[in-house]
């Protein structure tokens, strides 16, 4: 099952990266579509740690 929490975060961790190169490319073209795709990422990189703290609690309250 711990396997699974860590495919997630790394999940979480590509989406973060689609995101941000997202925005670079919409910058220039369209903002507001950028500033979406901003917080996107950024929401993707909070659920990163979010999911690697619960994980970790999840690991010690097993042993």
């Amino acid at each position: 099952m711990v396997k699974y929490f860590k495919f997630f975060e790394v999940a979480y961790l590509v989406i973060a990266i689609v995101f941000i190169v997202e925005t670079v490319l919409n910058w220039s073209e369209n903002r507001q579509k950028a500033y979406i795709y901003l917080a996107f990422s950024a929401l993707a990189v909070f659920m990163y740690f979010f999911r690697k703290k619960y994980r970790k609690k999840h690991e010690d309250q097993e042993r």
